[in-house]
């Protein structure tokens, strides 16, 4: 794509009357960039805005959603991740005029902001290099599928190779052994209880195992496959070979096998089950998935994200959220992670009455006030539901902004000697956390 450059808005401007295009703002330079970002919006209200942030500056990405930009990107930027984000934009329209649309992208964007999430990108680097296994352990909704995909979708050995993904808890044993190995394969080389013998495992064409050749294996709930099944697969994944069940011939089996897991994989190899030599072959490369509430520099910007592929797949106007409603779901702690704020999303756009924005009344209506959805407890008066709302949100939000008084005063909407006012009455301890 040809890239048109731009140092102020009146240029940019003319630019855009004579040509639609992208616009891709760098926010590094904080207020002056947002102001262009308005003022373009402001006369082009169907120009696809993008920003470039500024990583030590949280608040910025919060004001770039709200200035109207579609999508915001980390550094180092990558021509790929801002190629995929422009094709979806424009595909959310299409999505939304024409019939048959369901409104969902791969799903393969990992918003990287937080320095808990750079750490995860620096390793999904380091494991794209490999062909060793990778572990993704993670609670439920963190992204431990989209990570194994990102994996394989920066792979250079080979580039033709299929990502399959096999939901071991979804089967039982003989449906788990078939969909791995193949119906015509089920005659082990094992000896039936779990005992590997020397020959080649026998895998035949149907099988996940076949087309995942050359490519990535994914296993999800990998503790829930039997003995027997996991014993097949560690022996696979150390020969690197098989019988091909149709043929008889030997085939090379060059695969990635990966797996998402939750915290209780240790115990589960320590309580035997989980094979140590498939655990061993799983684990070379160990990945940790943060959960959301501890990511919450990526919750605006994720949250906007999931906030217009519902729109379009629901064929609705893209809505926006208000700032009191995305400080609001920037604090909340999303015990289910990036699945439960989805949901939420969802749920609200399915029971808005219209119009283009979404207000924290709108929120309210679907937060759960028993510990679900929200920051505090059942219990007590009123009042002291209130303060401890207040507390929690207070102290998320300078959390976000990494203690600084000044911004989270301005995302709270109150002065800075009101907020010091309200810390002090409230025991809000302030974490300077830069």
């Amino acid at each position: 794509m040809a890239v048109v450059w731009a140092d102020n808005v009146s240029y940019a401007l003319n630019e855009l009357r004579r040509h639609d295009m992208p616009v891709l703002l760098d926010l590094s330079r904080g207020a002056s960039a947002l102001q262009v970002a308005r003022e373009i919006r402001t006369e082009r209200a169907s120009t696809l805005m993008f920003a470039v942030i500024d990583t030590r500056r949280p608040d910025l990405t919060t004001e770039a959603v709200l200035a109207g930009v579609a999508d915001v990107f980390a550094r180092p930027l990558g021509g790929r991740r801002v190629a995929n984000a422009i094709d979806r934009e424009l595909a959310y329209e299409s999505r939304r005029t024409v019939a048959g649309g369901n409104g969902s992208s791969n799903g393969d964007d990992l918003y990287n902001h937080s320095v808990a999430m750079r750490d995860v990108m620096a390793l999904i680097t380091r494991a794209a290099a490999m062909r060793a296994g990778v572990l993704i352990r993670g609670e439920e909704g963190t992204g431990r599928q989209i990570v194994a995909r990102a994996i394989h979708a920066q792979r250079t050995d080979d580039p033709t190779g299929a990502f399959v993904a096999v939901n071991c808890a979804a089967h039982d044993a003989e449906d788990l052994d078939a969909e791995l190995f193949g119906r015509s394969a089920r005659a082990s080389a094992g000896n039936g209880n779990g005992d590997i013998a020397r020959g080649l495992e026998r895998v035949s064409r149907n099988s996940r195992l076949f087309e995942s050749l050359g490519g990535t294996l994914y296993l999800q709930s990998v503790a829930e496959a039997p003995t027997r099944v996991q014993a097949r697969l560690a022996h696979l994944l150390r020969d690197r070979e098989a019988v091909l069940a149709e043929t008889g011939d030997p085939v090379n089996f060059d695969i990635r096998p990966m797996a998402g897991v939750d915290s209780s994989i240790d115990s589960a190899v320590q309580e035997g089950r989980v094979r140590e030599d498939l655990y061993r072959r799983l684990s070379v490369i160990r990945i940790d998935m943060p959960p959301l509430r501890n990511r919450r520099e990526d919750i605006p910007a994720l949250a906007n994200y999931f906030l217009r592929e519902v729109c379009a797949a629901l064929r609705v106007p893209p809505k926006t959220l208000s700032r009191p409603a995305l400080s609001l779901i920037a604090a909340l702690p999303w015990r289910g992670n990036a699945v439960e704020l989805r949901t939420l999303l969802e749920t609200v756009v399915n029971g808005s009455q219209g119009g283009r924005g979404i207000a924290l009344e709108d929120l309210l209506e679907h937060v759960r006030l028993d510990g679900g959805s929200v920051v505090f407890s059942n219990g007590g008066t009123l009042k002291q539901a209130r303060a401890r709302f207040e507390r929690e949100y207070i102290s998320a939000v300078l959390e976000q902004h990494h203690g600084r008084i000044s911004e989270a005063a301005k995302t709270l909407g109150i002065q800075r000697t009101n907020l010091y006012r309200k810390m002090r009455s409230l025991r809000v301890n302030l974490d300077r956390r830069r």
